[in-house]
């Protein structure tokens, strides 16, 4: 019966720790479509979340490619007086992007809804 209580428990503590995290991402990150995500990228710094090799098979033209696997060590790269706009293959590793960017005082977070497979516009192939 106590192993019941235990597992009850956890159940509801992670329950409450991703309920947590996804209205720390809406708050801190601000989903835009590809029409607004495309009026406004060129004037901010275009970030490409996802690793080399889904990079290299094709990415947003003008994009770099910081993978969040490296984030932590490349944070220095993005300057937080400029807007940063980011995406990732749908949505979700730039919601951990956005939130080690937060942490470190990077404040104007946006990210193309849907993800590059959602993305219409040019694309560059290595």
């Amino acid at each position: 019966m106590e192993s019941l209580y235990f597992l009850i428990a956890v159940v509801v503590a992670i329950i409450l720790y991703s309920t947590y995290t996804y209205f720390r991402q809406k708050r801190i990150l601000k989903p835009l479509t590809e029409e607004e995500f495309r009026s406004g990228y060129r004037k901010a710094q275009l970030i490409d979340i996802r690793e080399q090799r889904e990079f290299d098979a094709g990415h947003v033209l003008g994009a770099r490619n910081i993978p969040l696997s490296q984030l932590k060590m490349r944070i220095g790269e993005i300057r937080s007086d400029k807007p940063v706009y980011m995406y990732c293959q749908n949505g979700m590793r730039s919601g951990r992007a956005a939130q080690m960017l937060f942490k470190k005082g990077i404040k104007d977070l946006y990210q193309l809804k849907g993800g590059f497979k959602k993305w219409a516009g040019k694309i560059k192939k290595k």
